[in-house]
């Protein structure tokens, strides 16, 4: 295969990078301690960690899982949103040589029991928010510790007391709970203190990270990021931006969730090696409130989806920003409209740059060069290291410009999915990873999504299976038949729409749509129900769901 993409590299991007520069990410953290110290690493509630505050916070946190019996290669679950906490946890995890299980902390009882018996998780680090979506699977899984915390804990008091004090009585965000064996997040932290942590030899094989992603069959997979994989990606990264990059000098803007694998990846580890400030946005739904925060910020990059860019250029005072400084604004997760890139160039006079990745490559694949000039419409080049090619039904190549399904070959494709060998070897063929993700590739090596293989809904970036839509609503006892299809949204891209035959005539939408939000974070729940007499199937019975779903166009 002829790499022609290299030729559109901007000069000073290598086409190759080395995945064993460095052995683990611990590898990368404790040189960015080394090298940055005092300067600042993540913010939040205008509260600043600096490098060596990350340093002591993490061996503390480290120390105490250890503490408790933990051992190298234990699953340890995190589940909230972007606080302060968060990089604590994750880099005490990695330090104790455990694996992170990055949980949604929108998750229904459900699908979090699924993902801590799937990872076998030992222990979380969970916030009282969402208490009880735990305490009702608890005793379904095997926890050993529960370690909780509150959205102020990591602020100097007093602000601390009143931010947990404002969100527990006044906003009532904390609904009360039971769990059993919980420790505070700050004592767990004080018990670590003063005690040193066993600091394991990783080698690349080791996991990182067990990153749940959904699969057509409805179950949600581990896929297995070694410390390999992560380190590539991370080397890929840097590569294509590092001409543009300066050392201890960038503020990137983390809008997006650190459980999402492309702000894990882009934003907290890339610019923890580089140095940077990460600003951790806790709900950036609250757009004014974004808005403020941003304003407080001479920021140089900003990630983030194509709806969140949207709210940006559309809420009142972001174009009275100052965007001298910006340098990359990265789109991802989900197809970067024109309209919403040509509108974002023209307030912020930056480009929107797009990139491609997924959760099995750790996840970035391709990007635009940092030097297009103006929105392409395209997802990009492969990022160095990274062959791509586009396959038809029989395995080989199509002709340049004919659409084809993507396959990805590098050092970021994971290990395999978790205990699913079956679903490992459909998906990985002969070093190929098969996307499922149809797209062209011209002659200058620029790729393009056209549409996507699998069935799956994109729902403002985020996956949703219809299967799984389908196995919640099909438990209803007055539903017969159900078939769920992704159908165009303004605004997050695409909605779940479900075509319901009734089993009993007194079914309506409203009993339906309840019993989705009990069992379906909110982003899966069915926002179109329409009833049928019969669904169109194939002669062997099958549902044809693109039958329904071209109805909708």
């Amino acid at each position: 295969m002829e790499k022609n993409w290299l030729k559109s590299y901007p000069n000073g991007v290598p086409g190759e990078i080395n995945p064993d520069h460095y052995a683990s990410l611990v590898d990368i953290l404790e040189e960015s301690i080394q090298k940055y110290g005092d300067r600042p690493a993540f913010v939040n509630m205008d509260q600043v960690i600096s490098f060596n505050e990350l340093d002591r916070l993490t061996a503390q946190f480290a120390s105490y899982l250890q503490s408790i019996g933990l051992k190298k290669g234990d699953a340890v679950a995190v589940m909230m949103p972007n606080l302060l906490q968060y990089p604590v946890a994750l880099f005490g995890i990695l330090r104790a040589g455990m694996v992170a299980v990055n949980v949604n902390p929108l998750y229904t009882a459900r699908e979090l029991k699924h993902q801590l018996n799937d990872s076998k998780a030992k222990a979380i680090v969970i916030l009282k928010n969402f208490a009880t979506t735990l305490q009702k699977i608890q005793q379904d899984v095997s926890l050993d510790k529960v370690i909780v915390t509150a959205i102020g804990d990591m602020l100097p008091a007093p602000k601390r007391w009143i931010v947990n004090f404002v969100v527990r009585h006044v906003k009532k965000m904390v609904p009360a709970y039971s769990l059993s064996n919980t420790i505070e997040f700050n004592a767990a932290l004080s018990a670590g203190q003063g005690k040193s942590f066993t600091r394991h030899e990783m080698t690349g094989d080791d996991l990182a990270f067990l990153q749940y992603t959904g699969g057509t069959t409805g179950v949600s997979k581990g896929a297995m990021l070694t410390h390999r994989n992560m380190v590539a990606n991370l080397e890929q990264v840097s590569a294509m931006v590092d001409p543009l990059v300066e050392d201890g000098k960038e503020v990137v803007i983390t809008a997006l969730p650190l459980y999402h694998i492309f702000a894990l990846t882009a934003n907290c580890l890339t610019f923890m090696k580089y140095g940077g400030l990460n600003v951790l946005i806790t709900n950036p739904r609250d757009m004014p409130g974004f808005v403020k925060e941003l304003g407080k910020y001479e920021f140089t990059v900003i990630s983030g989806v194509n709806t969140l860019f949207n709210g940006l250029v559309n809420t009142p005072g972001f174009s009275d920003l100052n965007f001298s400084k910006l340098k990359v604004a990265l789109g991802g997760g989900m197809a970067v409209q024109r309209a919403v890139a040509e509108h974002w160039e023209k307030v912020t006079n930056s480009t929107l740059l797009e990139g491609y990745g997924l959760t099995e490559c750790s996840p970035v694949v391709t990007v635009n060069p940092y030097d297009i000039e103006h929105y392409t419409g395209s997802i990009g080049v492969p990022v160095p290291s990274t062959e791509v090619k586009v396959v038809g039904e029989d395995g080989n190549e199509v002709p340049m410009g004919e659409p084809g399904e993507l396959w990805v070959k590098g050092p970021q494709v994971m290990a395999g999915y978790l205990g699913r060998p079956e679903a490992t070897a459909e998906a990985i063929k002969d070093g190929w990873f098969a996307t499922g993700d149809m797209g062209t590739v011209d002659e200058h090596g620029y790729f393009r999504i056209v549409d996507r293989k699998k069935d799956m809904i994109l729902v403002s970036g985020f996956n949703v299976y219809p299967n799984e839509i389908e196995d919640v609503v099909a438990s209803h006892p007055k539903v017969l038949e159900v078939a769920a299809v992704g159908v165009p949204h303004e605004s997050s891209g695409e909605v779940v729409k479900i075509f319901v035959v009734k089993k009993d005539a007194s079914l309506e939408e409203k009993e339906l749509r309840d019993y989705c939000r009990e069992n379906l974070t909110a982003y899966k729940v069915p926002k179109l129900v329409e009833f049928r007499d019969e669904l169109p199937k194939t002669n062997v019975g099958k549902i044809l769901r693109r039958e329904l779903r071209d109805e909708q166009k």
